[in-house]
C-alpha cells in the first residue's frame, strides 16, 4: 500500500512521524501539496497526527492506476462548487438563513430530503427567473482543484456524470462550460417567468443519484470497481455505494464515516491521487 498524506502545507516532521508510524521504506513527493509513502501499512495515530496537523490521507493500492476508471461521479453543489445553488436564490429575496437551515439538516441526513426540497421550494414561491442567471454569472464558483481534476480526468479518457439535487438551469451550463458528459438534475418550473414553488417531474432525490449512475455505467458496460465517486451530503450515500472508489468532499460527519476517503482541507484535485498514487 501507498500512504499519501496532502496538504497546503506539508513539515518535514509530521511525514517522518507518519512514515515510522505507518512502518513506510520510503518518501516520494507527488507535486507541491502531496507526498507518497511507499510501503505503508495502517497504524493507530495516523488519523490523529493528520487531523491535528490539517493534512489528508488515504491508503491507496500501489497497482491502481487512472486509466482503470471509466466514470467519475459527481455531486454539484459544496462538491463541484463552492455554493449551495438553493441558499444564493433565497438569498436574493432575503431569507438565505431560513432555507439554508434547512439545506444543512438534509445534508446532515436529519429530514427526508424531498421534504427539505418542497419546503425550500416553497419560500422561493415567485422568484423571477432572472435570479437563475444573477446567481450563475454572480456567485458560481468552482472548488479549489477542481477544474485542474476535471482536465486529468478527461485527458484520462474517463467520463464524467453530474448528478445533482439542484437544478437543470446549472448543471446544463457548467456541463457545456467544462466538457462533462453527462447532467442529471432537478428541473424547476416557471411560470409568467416567475419559481412555482414546484419542480418538473419527479425530485432528484438520493434513489434518483443512484439510478442516474447506474444507467450510465450500463450504458458504458463498466463495473462497479470501474467508478469513482465524490460528494459531500448524506443523499450522496446511496450514489457513492455503487462506486468502487468513493470520496467524502469537506463533507458532514455521516458521509466520512461512510465512504473510503475524505478530502476535509486539499483541493478537489487531491482525488486524483487518491485514484492512482502513480500520479501528482
Amino acid at each position: 500500500m501507498y500512504l499519501v498524506i496532502q496538504g497546503a502545507d506539508i513539515e518535514t516532521s509530521d511525514l517522518k512521524a507518519l512514515a515510522k508510524l505507518a512502518g513506510a521504506s520510503a518518501i516520494d513527493r507527488l507535486g507541491d501539496t502531496a507526498f507518497r509513502l511507499r510501503g505503508a501499512q495502517p497504524a493507530a495515530g495516523i488519523a490523529e497526527l493528520c487531523a491535528d496537523a490539517k493534512l489528508d490521507h488515504g491508503f491507496v493500492p500501489e497497482g491502481r492506476r487512472l486509466s482503470d476508471f471509466g466514470l467519475l461521479v459527481m455531486d454539484m453543489d459544496s462538491t463541484l462548487i463552492t455554493m449551495e445553488t438553493i441558499d444564493e436564490l433565497a438569498d436574493m429575496i432575503g431569507i438565505k438563513d431560513a432555507v439554508a437551515k434547512i439545506t444543512g439538516r438534509a445534508m446532515r441526513g436529519e429530514i427526508e430530503y424531498d421534504q427539505s426540497l418542497r419546503e425550500r421550494l416553497a419560500l422561493l414561491k415567485g422568484l423571477d427567473e432572472s435570479a437563475l442567471q444573477r446567481v450563475y454569472d454572480e456567485r458560481l464558483k468552482f472548488s479549489p482543484g477542481a477544474e485542474r481534476m476535471l482536465d486529468r480526468i478527461r485527458k484520462a479518457g474517463i467520463r464524467t456524470l453530474l448528478v445533482s439535487g439542484g437544478f437543470s438551469f446549472m448543471t446544463e451550463r457548467l456541463k457545456s462550460r467544462v466538457q462533462l458528459d453527462y447532467a442529471h438534475s432537478n428541473v424547476l418550473e416557471i411560470s409568467g417567468g416567475k419559481l412555482t414553488g414546484a419542480v418538473v417531474g419527479g425530485i432528484v432525490n438520493a434513489d434518483a443519484k443512484r439510478a442516474a449512475l447506474l444507467k450510465v455505467a450500463g450504458e458504458l458496460g463498466l463495473k462497479r470497481e470501474q467508478i469513482a465517486g465524490v460528494g459531500d451530503g448524506a443523499n450522496d450515500l446511496k450514489f457513492m455505494a455503487e462506486c468502487g472508489v468513493s470520496i467524502a468532499y469537506r463533507a458532514k460527519p455521516v458521509v466520512r464515516e461512510q465512504t473510503n476517503y475524505a478530502i476535509n482541507h486539499s483541493g478537489l484535485d487531491a482525488l486524483l491521487c487518491l485514484l492512482s498514487a502513480e500520479n501528482g
